[in-house]
């Protein structure tokens, strides 16, 4: 189960709603102005003289709105339109674009943009594109891209998406269900996507299955409405963190409206503009309602659109209409008819909320942890005295760092107590023993095997062999003291021999401080030799790991380029012999072009090239976040390698020793806390210098190469399948 919350923005936001005027060699200039702050559309009409000298006919008009987009690129219409909405869409805010007006204005091409041309995509292919580029942008949420398409033809709904073989038909037809989370439309599919590709094929997939037909307004004119949604859910990879947020983004390409006298439709397509032309109109007397504050009932159930539309119009979400229009005189009755529509449509006002869901299952969990770690506090909260705020966020890094250096300090005897503080502080307090008296452990052993032969004492051999080899003493004893494990000391070297005194034991006793500080550059060395140690290890295993994946990026790169080469190459060799063939002249065999053996073995390589391109970019872009995420963990290494430094620094060589009193528990100054003037600055080398210039030097691979290989996958299916159709019904006859 899921409790879901919606938090408001606070107040109402009216409906924002754009113009794009068609391009036309015939536009009608003195009809038809813009204003100075490309907001405002001006409409000026001649008077009809045949209605005689004195008449009441209103012959100006004036539409202000958010913007008027003529002789506009589609870059720029969705800059202007959906960047917003979608990149809102990923912080929780549902969002609706739709596209109004005549028959042949352009609302197609504005929504879905000329597939055959990428720099021609319309808005609902770019928006898919920015989806998938901001998830990339956000590796601290796990983001699943959901997308469904939905048809309205003559009133009746179809999933445009139902002829993919693991979809299949609907036995029952689908309906419009309401429910307390919104509506949805009940046996419509809904796809998961993971890749822009797979979202790129849905559409493609779905564009085909559209209905559309010819008259004499538009050659392709769409024949239905049609509803293409992306749903997001994003949670974060943080697992204390059990709230996570969802939204949908409604893509509306509405059928044109039509003058039946001008489209000239008859037969079937009369039938599809009656039902066109009815569903716009309950969608104007929905949007007039929504319009006026004092109607308190809306009439979203008069036609299947206005039902589906309903969390749209007016719900909790950002909406966008554009409005399309031609800009020549002919078709000026319904220029206005559809700025009237964009008008009002600016008097709605929506209330965007982010939807905000509770996962119950991992809440559960962490109130059942923290629960037990309350428990626990209040078990020992009267043994403790002076006590302060406690804090029960998890411990960061630093906090851990800080500890660790007062368990050392405690060890070493320089810090007479440890403050308790909280039962989470306690528990760090042990695991940081334990890790201290590993690393001393490693250390001894090591020191005692770069001094000594260890021997077994439980390895009668090895005695043995040292017995033979005269290496005891006089009691026939081993050299040195049993160690307390089952080990023996050998013979040491010349330097500890008695009668020789040992440096490192006088070191070791003598404890004092210089009169001058070394230089940073030497006690950084030191540093990392002993207390550093471990920190210092773990970043150079870190920056192993970095260089390892950008050499393997480089190769990748170099790779994808030497195949983007062999394609030209290719396909300058392909397209050779394609004209080749055209000047002998084409032969063709029951329907079927033959090609030669030599362009057959092109294409075939070519295909393979390709195939191969998108395996190694795929690749590179995986090596990319792995790149991105190891610099990271090396830049927090080197951080905390330098932060664990200029605190041992400053402790060890610049508090007075009067002063250390002043680091004994209950005082005002905590250890770590000394001001730093100056800090050793741990560089890039020059392998890490070079490597970043690389990565920014080296070619980006094509955005566009999503956006085709769905195009031409999807070109392919439908035409194995036209072709398989035509052999079946060949055989048949």
């Amino acid at each position: 189960m899921m409790r879901r919350k919606n938090t408001r923005m606070g107040t109402r936001k009216k409906v924002h709603a754009f113009v794009r005027v068609r391009p036309t060699d015939d536009f009608a200039h003195e009809t038809i102005r813009y204003g100075d702050d490309n907001k405002t559309i001006d409409i000026h009409l001649k008077k009809d003289t045949r209605r005689g000298v004195v008449n009441n006919q209103q012959t100006d008009w004036s539409f202000k709105l958010d913007g008027v987009l003529h002789d506009a690129s589609q870059d720029l219409v969705y800059e202007t339109v959906a960047k917003d909405v979608i990149s809102q869409a990923l912080n929780g805010y549902n969002g609706t674009i739709m596209c109004y007006g005549q028959t042949g204005a352009g609302k197609t091409y504005t929504m879905t943009g000329a597939t055959e041309n990428y720099k021609h995509r319309g808005i609902l292919p770019r928006a898919l594109q920015q989806v998938f580029r901001m998830i990339e942008e956000r590796p601290t949420h796990a983001i699943t891209v959901r997308v469904s398409y939905l048809e309205i033809y003559n009133e009746s709904l179809f999933d445009l998406l139902s002829t993919l073989p693991y979809v299949g038909p609907s036995v029952t037809p689908m309906t419009i269900v309401e429910n307390p989370q919104g509506v949805f439309i009940k046996g419509l599919s809904v796809h998961l996507t993971s890749q822009e590709e797979d979202a790129f094929s849905l559409l493609f997939e779905g564009e085909t299955n559209r209905i559309i037909a010819s008259h004499t307004m538009n050659k392709n004119s769409s024949r239905s409405h049609s509803i293409f949604t992306i749903y997001v859910e994003a949670h974060s990879r943080t697992l204390s963190d059990e709230k996570y947020i969802t939204s949908k983004i409604n893509l509306v390409d509405l059928a044109g409206s039509e003058r039946l006298g001008k489209s000239g439709s008859e037969g079937r397509v009369l039938k599809e503009a009656t039902y066109i032309n009815k569903s716009l109109s309950f969608l104007e007397q929905a949007i007039i309602a929504l319009g006026d504050h004092k109607r308190d009932h809306i009439p979203f159930r008069q036609c299947k659109l206005t039902h589906a539309l309903k969390d749209s119009l007016g719900g909790n979400c950002n909406m966008v209409l554009v409005t399309n229009i031609y800009g020549e005189a002919a078709q000026l009755e319904e220029t206005l008819s559809s700025l009237r529509f964009a008008s009002r449509m600016k008097l709605v006002t929506t209330e965007p909320a982010i939807n905000e869901k509770y996962d119950a299952e991992r809440m559960v969990k962490n109130l059942e942890k923290e629960l037990a770690l309350l428990k626990q506090e209040l078990a020992i909260h009267d043994s403790l005295a002076n006590r302060t705020l406690v804090n029960y966020d998890p411990m960061d890094e630093i906090q851990i760092a800080e500890i660790n250096s007062q368990v050392r300090r405690y060890l070493e005897g320089t810090l007479d107590e440890i403050d308790i503080i909280n039962l989470r502080q306690i528990q760090e307090v042990f695991n940081q023993f334990r890790v201290v008296l590993s690393q001393q452990e490693q250390e001894v052993e090591s020191t005692l095997r770069k001094k000594y032969t260890l021997i077994d004492k439980n390895d009668f051999a090895a005695i043995s062999a040292v017995q033979k080899a005269g290496l005891v003493d006089s009691d026939g004893h081993l050299v040195g003291e049993p160690d307390g494990q089952g080990f023996g000391l050998g013979v040491s070297s010349f330097s500890t021999k008695p009668g020789k005194k040992s440096k490192s034991r006088k070191t070791l006793k003598e404890h004092f401080r210089p009169s001058t500080p070394p230089s940073k550059p030497v006690a950084f060395e030191d540093f990392k030799n002993e207390r550093g140690s471990e920190i210092n290890r773990i970043f150079k295993e870190n920056k192993s790991i970095l260089n390892e994946r950008r050499k393997r990026a480089s190769e990748t790169t170099q790779r994808i380029n030497a195949i983007k080469r062999e394609i030209d190459i290719t396909k300058e060799s392909l397209n050779f012999q394609k004209s080749l063939r055209e000047k002998q002249g084409e032969y063709e065999n029951k329907g079927l072009r033959i090609i030669d053996e030599e362009e057959f073995l092109l294409i075939l390589k070519l295909k393979d090239l390709k195939k191969q391109y998108r395996t190694d970019y795929q690749d590179l872009r995986d090596l990319r976040a792995e790149i991105q995420y190891c610099q990271h963990l090396v830049d927090q290494c080197r951080c905390r390698l330098l932060m664990e430094f200029d605190i041992w620094y400053n402790e060890s060589f610049f508090i007075p020793e009067d002063m250390q009193v002043a680091l004994k528990p209950g005082s005002s100054i905590r250890p770590g806390m000394v001001p730093v003037s100056r800090i050793v600055s741990l560089g890039e080398d020059d392998q890490d210098k070079f490597s970043q210039l690389q990565q920014t030097m080296l070619p980006e691979g094509p955005d566009s190469i999503s956006f085709y290989n769905a195009k031409v996958k999807t070109e392919q299916k439908h035409n194995y399948l036209k072709t398989t159709t035509g052999l079946q019904q060949a055989h048949r006859k």
